[in-house]
Formats: C-alpha cells, sequence, structure tokens
C-alpha cells in the first residue's frame, strides 16, 4: 500500500479562503517549497528511501532526514514508530476508503471557515447561494435537510464546528465541491447575475408594443408586467422581475411537443407529415408546402399536425396528462399549470385555427383515422399550459443539456429530439422575424403570444424572457431587446469565435483561462485535483526513473510559476 503526502501544500489548501483560489496557492513560486518528499510504506514493515525529481533533477533522500517536511495524518505509518500488524489492517482499511489526502468535506470546510473553528449556518447558504445553486435544489435536498436536523441538535442553532459541517454535506460533497471550486459552466456567477440584472433594466426601460388582445384572457395582462430566468445546464439559476407570476406558454409549447414527438416515435416519422423548411409566411396562414405537408413545426399548421401524432390511440385526457408529465419533468417538477380560462377563450375565438384544421383534414396532412376536432381541442389545451419564468428557463435548460433536466438529473428527451427541435427553433422559431433573429442573435429561441421568448444557449444554459407587450410580427418588445443585448455583451451567438472574438465577455471563462473539463466528477478525481492542482505533480513510469516498479513510485514536481 502506497501513501504519498505534501504536507505544505495541504496547509496552504486548508488556510485557503475563498478570496484566494486554490490554484494560486501554487501557481507563484513563492508559495512552493524547493522540494518535496512522499514517503512510501509496505505491509513488509520495510520503509523505502525517497527519490524527489525537481526540474529534472534526481535526489535520494533517507525518510528519516526529511521529516521535517512530513506531518502525521490518520493511518500514516512514521519510520520511528513500530508497526503493529493488528493496527496495519485497521489502517489499510480506512486508507484504502479515504486515501491519505484530506477529505472533500474538510476541504470545504476551511475554506469557508477562514481559519475559524466553527461557522454559522448562515455563511455556508450565503456562500452557496453565491455559486448560482439554490437551497431548494432537489440534487442538495439530503444536504439541507440535514443541515436543518443538525442546527436543532446544536446548543445556539447556528454555528457548525467540522465535524457537524461534514455530517451535513457528505451526501452531497461532489456536487458542493464543483459549485465551491469554481467547476460550473459559469465560474464567476456573481458577475454573470449582476450583468443580467444590466440589461434587464436596461430591457424594463422601454417602451413600445401592445399586449394581444385577440384572445381575450391575454388583453387583461399588464403591459408593465417583465421578468427573466436562467438556469444553466449545471443547475445555476438567476431571476429578476415578475418571475412568479403564471402565463400561458402559447406558441412557446410547439418546440416542445414537438420533441416529445421525435422523442416517442424518431425523425423519419414526424417529418413524413410535416416538413422543415421556414415557410416566408404569416405564422397562420392556410398554406402547404409542393408536398401538400406543412412547412415546418414551428407554425399553427404543422403544430396542428404536430399534436395529432402524440399518444394517437389515446383520448384527449390521457393525452394532455401525458404532455403534462413530460413537461413537468423538462421543468425539474417546477410549476406547470393549466389555464381553462385561456383555454375555453382560444377555443371561442380559433377560427382560424379551425379554418386550418379542416384544411389540413382535405390534404390528407393528419395520420389515418386521426379526429380532426379533438386534435385542435387538444392543440388550444397544450396552448393554454402556464409556467412561470422560472419553470420554464429549466425547460430551456434541459434543451440546453442535451435533454437531461440540470435540477433533477433526470433524462427526459432523447439527443436526437433534442438536436432537432434546437436546429427548427433557429431556424423557424420566431415567426417572420426568424431569419432577422438567426442573423442577430444567432441562437435556438421561440417566441409565444402571451409575451414569452424560451432561448436556449446550447451547453451553458436555457432563458425565459416574458413581457406582454408585442411588436408588429408578435414577438415581445422587451425580449428581443434583451437577447440581441445578451449576445451583444456575451459571445453566445453561435458563430461567434470563442478564441479571437476579444470585444465580447465570455462567462465560461474565469481570470481568462480557458474553461477546463476536469474528467470524472467523483469523489476522488476532486479529492486528489485539490491536492495536486494544476498538474503540479506528474506520475513517472518505473521504467523512466529506473526504479524498480515493485517498491516505487516516483512523481516529477514540474516546473511552476515559471513567467509569473
Amino acid at each position: 500500500m502506497l501513501q504519498f503526502r505534501a504536507s505544505i501544500v495541504l496547509k496552504e489548501l486548508i488556510q485557503t479562503s475563498p478570496k484566494r483560489s486554490f490554484s494560486d496557492i501554487i501557481r507563484h513560486k513563492k508559495t512552493l517549497p524547493n522540494a518535496y518528499c512522499f514517503s512510501a510504506a509496505y505491509r513488509d514493515d520495510r520503509i523505502s528511501k525517497l527519490k524527489i525529481v525537481y526540474n529534472g533533477r534526481p535526489c535520494f533522500q533517507p525518510l528519516a532526514g526529511r521529516r521535517f517536511l512530513c506531518t502525521k495524518t490518520d493511518g500514516a505509518i512514521e519510520p520511528t514508530e513500530p508497526v503493529k500488524k493488528d493496527e496495519t489492517v485497521q489502517e489499510a482499511t480506512a486508507d484504502k476508503k479515504a486515501g491519505i489526502l484530506p477529505s472533500l468535506e474538510d476541504l470545504l470546510f476551511y475554506s469557508i471557515a477562514e481559519g475559524q473553528e466553527r461557522i454559522p449556518a448562515h455563511k455556508f447558504i450565503t456562500a452557496l447561494k453565491a455559486t448560482g445553486l439554490r437551497t431548494g435544489d432537489p440534487r442538495l435536498k439530503e444536504c439541507m435537510d440535514m443541515l436543518k436536523v443538525t442546527l436543532k441538535s446544536t446548543a445556539d442553532g447556528v454555528m457548525l464546528d467540522r465535524h457537524l459541517f461534514k455530517k451535513c454535506v457528505q451526501s452531497n460533497i461532489v456536487l458542493l465541491t464543483q459549485a465551491f471550486r469554481k467547476k460550473f459552466v459559469i465560474p464567476d456567477f456573481q458577475t454573470f447575475a449582476s450583468n443580467i440584472d444590466t440589461l434587464y433594466e436596461k430591457g424594463r426601460n422601454l417602451s413600445g408594443g401592445l399586449v394581444a388582445d385577440y384572445i381575450p384572457q391575454l388583453a387583461k395582462f399588464s403591459p408593465d408586467l417583465w421578468a427573466v430566468s436562467l438556469c444553466t445546464v449545471d443547475g445555476q439559476r438567476h431571476t429578476v422581475g415578475d418571475t412568479k407570476v403564471p402565463f400561458c406558454l402559447q406558441s412557446c409549447v410547439k418546440p416542445l411537443k414537438y420533441a416529445i414527438a421525435v422523442h416517442d416515435h424518431g425523425t423519419e416519422y414526424v417529418h413524413r407529415f410535416i416538413g422543415k423548411e421556414p415557410s416566408g409566411l404569416r405564422f397562420n396562414k392556410l398554406f402547404l408546402d409542393e408536398d401538400d405537408k406543412p412547412h415546418n413545426p414551428m407554425v399553427n399548421a404543422g403544430a396542428i399536425v404536430c399534436t395529432s401524432l402524440i399518444k394517437q390511440r389515446a383520448g384527449n385526457a390521457e393525452k394532455f396528462d401525458y404532455v403534462m408529465n413530460f413537461l413537468k419533468k423538462m421543468a425539474g417538477n417546477e410549476y406547470v399549470g393549466f389555464s381553462n380560462a385561456t383555454f375555453q377563450s382560444e377555443r371561442e375565438s380559433g377560427d382560424r385555427n379551425f379554418a386550418i384544421g379542416y384544411y389540413l383534414k382535405e390534404k390528407k396532412c393528419f395520420p389515418d383515422g386521426t379526429d380532426m376536432t379533438a386534435v385542435l381541442d387538444f392543440y388550444f389545451q397544450l396552448c393554454s399550459i402556464e409556467v412561470t419564468c422560472e419553470s420554464a428557463s429549466v425547460m430551456a435548460a434541459t434543451l440546453a443539456n442535451g435533454g437531461f433536466c440540470p435540477i433533477t438529473g433526470e433524462r427526459v428527451l432523447s439527443p436526437e429530439a433534442v438536436r432537432n427541435t434546437l436546429s427548427l427553433m433557429h431556424s423557424c422559431g420566431m415567426y417572420d422575424f426568424s431569419g432577422q433573429f438567426a442573423f442577430h442573435v444567432g441562437l435556438p429561441a421561440k417566441s409565444g403570444v402571451a409575451g414569452g421568448i424560451l432561448l436556449v444557449v446550447p451547453n451553458v444554459m436555457g432563458i425565459m424572457c416574458w413581457s406582454p407587450p408585442l411588436d408588429k410580427l408578435g414577438n415581445s418588445v422587451r425580449g428581443i431587446q434583451f437577447c440581441t443585448d445578451l449576445v451583444s455583451l456575451f459571445n453566445f451567438h453561435n458563430y461567434d469565435n470563442l478564441r479571437h472574438f476579444a470585444k465580447k465577455l465570455d462567462p465560461r471563462r474565469e481570470g481568462g483561462d480557458q474553461r477546463q473539463i476536469f474528467g470524472p466528477l467523483d469523489y476522488e478525481s476532486l479529492q486528489k485535483e485539490l491536492a495536486l492542482k494544476d498538474t503540479v505533480w506528474t506520475k513517472v513510469s518505473p521504467t523512466e526513473c529506473n526504479e524498480d516498479s515493485a517498491t516505487t513510485v516516483v512523481y516529477r514536481m514540474e516546473n511552476v510559476g515559471d513567467g509569473n
């Protein structure tokens, strides 16, 4: 069994505050000693000599002569101590389970405590929220439940020592470590959220546009309502404005039900009935392509046909429950409701959609055996599904995350369904403004006459912005401005060059460094990364160092801090 330790590095690590990143410790020469020693203990009670490779120069030292660089840790065997055979098995088991590196729980506590022996619970919660995570995140349920129980058992109900803290966070330690180590897609989330707030305020000052009134229920919304919510693929959340006010998805449901249809039936089947091309016409025109198919699923004709493909042999009640369950999974079980008043209003004022329905029936656009009037009822129901900005942003983030809901980790949609949906949102999602939006914003989006814009930044985040006043093309005036300003500030446009487009901010970078992928997100990988940051230590093969592979593990210390 091999054990290695670099006590100076670990000492620096546990004294680090959130204001100083762990990586800073080892990026500067002054924070590192000239050499480190590693001890190797073996079951036959032999203690090997050390080989240290520093700047290409190997040196050998006996352990006893270099003990001042080592500290005793749980399970470690000191050269001057006799090895008891009964204890060795126990310690080996402990080491195998946790290793000799400090636990992630310890490192997290020390980084928050800033040298204190105890921390108030609210300090942990405040630091957690700064990463973009919420205490109500389903992934943190065990941690938050344990925190409540633990605080009740303490004398003051406020303070946590290291052991109590470890007890609270251990069930979610990998997620928490990623958050506090800034391993999420937006590392500096507070700065990013502040920029979003600035864009929101700019949009709030806009005037113009009219609230849709051709559906009477929509006309009741105040033109002053304005909200923006976002959710990243890592579950970081930010909201500003009237984000808890429910509103109907209307046409924003079109890409979602198309995704469900492709998820259930596959691309080839769905597009037997629906095209893939922008129509160049108003969204509610009675017009088909040269193959007598609706142009795409984002216009009314295509959306009505798409509705007919969902659970074809079921009744409307079963169909509705099926879609609602899908949408709730996409929203991470956040609010998804239904406005019966809007549904009735839609049906009573839906002459144009009935005309489209009969035209589609005449052209035999539906699957065989379809009840067209029942399909229209179901179509109106889906348009009347309610969300809030917050829940809809999670739906958008599920699309951004390849079909996995970021806050539950559940696979909801197939990769095929997500890819196809985003492609059509990009080319056809913004009514007659789709080409302009693709040119200026360059992101998949879908607007609705209730004032919502569902925006997806693939592999980064989903955004829902909502404001009822619409422009002449049926898109939210404030929403369009927000989306335009967003890609003007950040390099989110699909065709922004991430390496050479220096005029824009990239929130995916921290301190000017490209965001890195650090491999498997498991306990051991994170633990090693914290202690051996920035690949300072490189494992050398036994043949390279001419050592016996049975008894020696050698690490080379690369040049650190050159050029600083």
